[in-house]
């Protein structure tokens, strides 16, 4: 098949990460893969070409975007989408051009502006050119289908895929003292780890607050902050909160960072304060590090960490029950190993890679067999 993919950016995300072991597994598997995207710096791009991408272009969006994706799409044999402004603009695209049966959206997020009934509106509209929506996680497939007005009908769940071994690898191999001392912890500080943008849905005040209150009970908590806000100010927000917290050296910042397996490894607890989830990459990334998970009931969350097996759960926007959980888990390491390996287990058997690139495959298929009836 020649697969075209169509996203809002390729900067660094969840989203965007998961495009990316789309494409290397397809290209793998012998297919023909071009990548376009609309807006931002295209940190990404290099890596896309280098896992078997075979063209990665910016193509702005705008009223020009149809005849700009006109070259792409005429070689393809079928489009896929990702995220909302590319939906938007590759669904009018497909519509204008009259190819609407050879081209699959995805919902990497329960997308909160969905909420706002004219944007519920026009999606509802937009959301039906499709020939087939791809959702994530089964709460993105209800929640498309009542505020995005896709019928679940027209829908398919694929779970996002993982591959362990980076993560495996980090957590049998990496100087983890090494790693702590770089980062100016301790070789005893209980340290968590949150691999997350800046940005509102992460909740990184609530986090920061819970940290400081945890603190109280048990100072060895640290908290290590790895991301960035490449389109505002988020990561300047949170460390402004940091300040008047006076965490001081207890939450470390590191921007984004290639190395986060060695930084996963090195810490003690994966945690993140999420208001909601589309399912959440990075939970699966730090079960296949074995190492527990401290987050929120929101959205899809439930359907990757189960409270009590695999790490811990705490309802969202509730600093005090985070840093409960925090001081519960820093006290119990033995505790911590349990849930981290039933954690690895799960991330193994139900998340794999192979599978979630097979399942995407076998529904790209299915459509152009139907587009050609």
């Amino acid at each position: 098949m020649k697969l075209l993919h169509v996203l809002t950016t390729l900067d660094v995300g969840g989203a965007e990460m998961h495009v990316l072991k789309q494409v290397q597994g397809q290209a793998e598997r012998g297919h023909q893969v071009r990548v376009l995207y609309l807006k931002g710096e295209g940190t990404l791009a290099p890596d896309f070409g280098a896992v078997g991408a075979e063209a990665v272009r910016h193509v702005p969006a705008g009223p020009l975007f149809p005849l700009r994706l006109r070259p792409d799409r005429a070689w393809c044999d079928l489009v896929h989408s990702h995220l909302l402004k590319a939906d938007a603009m590759t669904a009018v695209a497909a519509l204008l051009a009259g190819k609407r049966r050879a081209y699959v959206s995805g919902k990497h997020n329960d997308e909160q502006v969905l909420r706002r009934p004219l944007v519920s509106r026009v999606h509802g509209v937009l959301g039906r050119i499709p020939a087939r929506t791809i959702v994530l996680s089964d709460h993105v497939g209800r929640f498309v289908e009542e505020h995005g007005r896709v019928p679940r009908a027209r829908q398919s769940r694929v779970y996002y895929g993982l591959d362990p071994t980076p993560f495996e690898e980090a957590a049998r191999t990496t100087d983890v003292a090494a790693v702590r001392a770089s980062l100016g912890l301790a070789p005893d500080d209980v340290v968590f780890v949150c691999v997350a943008r800046f940005a509102p849905q992460k909740a990184h005040e609530v986090l920061l607050d819970a940290a400081a209150k945890a603190r109280e009970s048990d100072p060895r908590i640290k908290l290590l902050l790895v991301g960035d806000d490449p389109f505002g100010d988020g990561r300047t927000r949170a460390e402004t909160v940091a300040r008047d917290l006076e965490l001081g050296d207890a939450a470390v910042f590191t921007g984004i960072r290639r190395d986060v397996p060695d930084l996963v490894a090195a810490s003690d607890v994966f945690c993140m304060a999420s208001r909601w989830e589309g399912l959440g990459l990075v939970f699966l990334e730090a079960m296949a590090a074995a190492r527990p998970v401290l987050s929120t009931n929101g959205s899809a969350i439930p359907e990757v960490v189960v409270d009590g097996a695999t790490g811990r759960r705490v309802p969202p926007d509730d600093p005090e029950a985070m840093a409960a959980a925090m001081v519960e888990l820093a006290a119990d390491p033995a505790r911590r190993s349990r849930l981290g390996t039933v954690g690895h287990a799960r991330a193994v058997e139900r998340f794999g890679l192979d599978r979630m690139v097979d399942e995407t495959l076998a529904i790209y298929a299915d459509v152009i067999e139907a587009a050609k009836r």
